[in-house]
């Protein structure tokens, strides 16, 4: 099937694929070095928009380069098709579909340059410098570039809160290392900024900026192995500042006189607090000036948290996907507070020394979805800060997080999200975080009356001609409420129990019986026409970033009143079989995340990522199996362009990671993983309590994709699906594949996976 996405993806591959040699078997030993799997070119290209440089799991810091070229697809400051380097920014975001951040932009330099003239305004004498991909080295916590223009070799690594440069100068007496404020990525604009000198080897100061983060603050001290010769401030104009000035947009030249050779480093620290807290963050992470060693430092780190999933496959595309997904999936939610605990609120105050430690950057729509179920495996430790981080929020903003970015709520995307986040981990039994607080949070979330909330409690459904995008939001509404209604249900609450799963059945609603489609209604009893099921009108229709055969399914909550609702397991499977395969005009207003396509289907934005998965409702895990299979092998890839829409902070690869595995959690918060066709050979989770989880899958290959039959502890297991409860308890789970589909697998109405019990 052509799909347009994939023509700019094609095209480049021909120029710009780079062969990697790796070993011919997967080391399965207890200190396997699991990093060198990891490629984090993998999603640079095309519309992946993930971030390229140098970081350690969930750091504060993303160091890396930030290309000349602004746009959609420069959302993470970096797209493999550029081949410019304007400077080396601290943050950035990974695989969004708005830009923001690129926060304390550092470019070394030599010659006669425009200090203000570094981006887009004048790209004949700015201060950028082309680079190629031959001369640029990344891996996880490192990153290398040669930059053309002057000859400087530039390395870059990071740990939480600090960037380290180290960069490596020809003979000069020009040399400069330039400081921008004003620079940022996307949307993000400086508003305002201050930079000076405290003595020979150190810079201060701090950068506000309005984006997509409407009020981000971050605060710096920069520090330099040699001392500085000269310092010189400037504004966008190019007028020299004194030392003490504030502008919107200012940046500082440190001047140096250099031999060939000659290296000088460079130390940034961050803080959303204070200059004193970045200076002291330094001090706290890297107190020296041993590059290499911080450089193993963070190789380290992320091998520790890649150990916390071994699998064995004889295809070492299988391993660079795999563990380059899971590298993915913990860019974010990122530190946002100082090593001494400090950080700064959503109502812009202080908070000191907290207990826990805060987070952002929050994509929610999307991680809500596998990334999040996914750390309540992996990553337990985490899931507490998560939590106790949201309900932070929500005592500083009044609702938990929609998407949070730097302290700031953006409301992006649609739905309550947070909600269905808590909630999970409520019902899976974490207990780092006061429950009544978190019941609070979710229940004034649900009641506010933003955002449609209003129509949801007082008709049930939201008016087509009071809100654009009214058939998802409600949607989203109505899974966040079902999963209220479980805790609900947990803590012996009878009546919300009662209310609010009324609520998450609010999808039924939008349900046109005659057209099978959900549907804008204008009233109780008209629906909105025309009616076009392919068209999608971007940010104007019924819709959320789809149409309606993607919808049709967005009830994650309650398959199985989905199957009703479509008369019944057989209709409700041959319309899925459709969807598969029916073509179809989007029409020119489409969203481009509509990607991925096969059929009608959009692996490439998530309302789909569930979809191939609800076969297994229907007593069909075969088909299940076929689709999977499909998606992990041509939507995903181990090239630049190897994901078929954008990273979304982890949520892409975590539907990879999850069903190369055999399982995913079709319902985000009942604590379920539906199997699906597996395809490494061995993997070995470490899960909570210091326990494994092991599966072994026999008989693999990519003829014998469907399961035959599965025991779980040497005893025979006839579920075609796995309660969390039993993955975290640890233990051996022996899946056996064959080239035909089971007659008896998964199949019984008993065997299914269930909502609700």
């Amino acid at each position: 099937m052509f799909n347009r996405n994939f023509l700019f993806k094609t095209l480049l591959c021909y120029s710009f694929c780079i062969p990697v040699q790796l070993e011919t078997t997967f080391a399965q030993s207890k200190n396997a070095k699991l990093t060198k799997y990891v490629d984090p070119y993998i999603g640079t290209g095309a519309h992946g928009h993930v971030f390229m440089g140098a970081n350690v799991p969930f750091g504060a810091v993303q160091l890396g380069p930030t290309n000349l070229s602004q746009g959609w697809d420069w959302c993470s400051g970096y797209h493999y098709s550029d081949s410019t380097i304007v400077g080396f920014a601290h943050t950035h975001l990974s695989g969004t579909g708005i830009g923001d951040l690129g926060d304390i932009l550092v470019m070394p330099a030599v010659g006669d340059v425009k200090i203000t003239k570094g981006n887009v305004e004048n790209q004949e004498s700015g201060y950028y410098s082309l680079f190629s991909h031959d001369e640029e080295v990344a891996k996880p916590g490192y990153y290398k570039v040669n930059l053309k223009r002057y000859g400087i070799k530039a390395e870059l690594t990071a740990s939480a809160r600090v960037g380290f440069h180290l960069y490596t100068f020809p003979q000069a007496a020009d040399a400069k290392i330039i400081i921008d404020l004003k620079e940022g990525i996307g949307w993000d604009k400086s508003t305002e900024t201050t930079i000076k000198q405290l003595n020979d080897t150190t810079l201060v100061g701090y950068r506000y900026s309005k984006g997509w983060a409407n009020d981000q603050r971050v605060y710096f001290t920069i520090l330099f192995s040699k001392p500085i010769q000269k310092f010189g401030v400037f504004d966008g104009s190019g007028a020299t500042k004194d030392k003490n000035a504030t502008s919107d947009q200012l940046k500082g030249v440190a001047y140096f006189n250099t031999k060939n050779k000659e290296q000088i480093l460079v130390k940034v620290g961050l803080s959303p607090v204070s200059i004193e807290n970045a200076a002291a963050n330094i001090k706290a992470e890297i107190p020296g000036w041993n590059f290499k060693q911080s450089v193993k430092n963070a190789d380290q780190a992320w091998n520790k948290e890649l150990q916390k999933v071994k699998i064995k496959s004889p295809e070492q595309h299988r391993l660079r996907t795999f563990y380059t997904a899971l590298y993915h999936t913990m860019i974010a939610p990122s530190v946002f507070n100082d090593h001494n605990g400090d950080y700064l609120g959503t109502d812009k105050k202080v908070y000191r020394a907290a207990p826990f430690t805060n987070l952002t950057t929050f994509s929610l729509w999307d991680t809500y979805r596998a990334a999040h179920p996914l750390f309540t495996i992996l990553h337990p430790d985490k899931v507490d800060d998560v939590i106790n981080t949201m309900l932070a929020i929500y005592q500083q903003q009044g609702k938990l997080p929609v998407w949070h970015l730097m302290g700031n709520e953006t409301n992006t995307m649609v739905g309550n999200p947070g909600m269905i986040v808590v909630a999970d981990a409520y019902l899976k039994g974490f207990k780092g975080f006061d429950a009544n607080l978190a019941y609070e949070a979710m229940k004034n979330t649900a009641m506010l009356d933003e955002r449609g909330l209003s129509f949801v409690k007082k008709l049930g459904y939201i008016p087509a001609d009071s809100l654009i995008e009214s058939v998802s939001i409600g949607q989203e509404y109505a899974v966040a409420d079902w999963s209220l209604g479980q805790v609900a249900k947990k803590m012996g609450k009878t009546e919300d129990y009662a209310y609010f799963d009324k609520r998450g059945k609010a999808y039924k609603h939008y349900f046109d019986p005659s057209s099978k489609f959900m549907r804008a209604k204008v009233s109780e009893t008209a629906w909105r026409t025309p009616f076009n099921p392919f068209e999608s009108v971007h940010r104007k229709n019924d819709y959320t970033e789809g149409n309606a055969w993607q919808y049709l399914w967005m009830v994650p909550q309650d398959p199985e009143g989905l199957i009703e609702l479509l008369g019944g397991d057989k209709s409700f499977t041959d319309r899925l079989d459709t969807l598969f395969t029916v073509e179809g005009d989007l029409g020119t207003d489409a969203s481009p995340d509509i990607s991925g396509l096969v059929g009608q289907y959009a692996h490439g934005n998530e309302p789909s990522h569930h979809v191939a998965y609800l076969y297994t409702y229907a007593g069909q895990p075969f088909k299940t199996a076929d689709k999977v299979r499909h998606i992990m092998d041509h939507l995903y890839t181990d090239k630049f362009d190897g994901l078929s829409g954008n990273e979304d902070v982890g949520q892409m690869s975590a539907w990879y990671i999850f069903s190369a595995l055999g399982f995913y959690p079709v319902n985000p918060a009942n604590g379920v993983y539906v199997f699906g066709s597996p395809v490494v050979d061995e993997a070995e989770l470490k899960v909570q309590d210091g326990k494994t989880f092991k599966v072994q899958v026999k008989n693999n290959s990519a003829a014998n994709k469907y399961i035959q039959k599965i025991s779980l502890n040497g005893k025979p297991y006839t579920k075609a699906y796995i309660n969390h409860d039993t993955i975290v308890a640890g233990g051996n789970l022996l899946i056996e594949m064959g080239k035909l589909p089971s007659a008896t697998w998964g199949i019984r109405a008993a065997d299914r996976p269930y909502s609700e019990k």
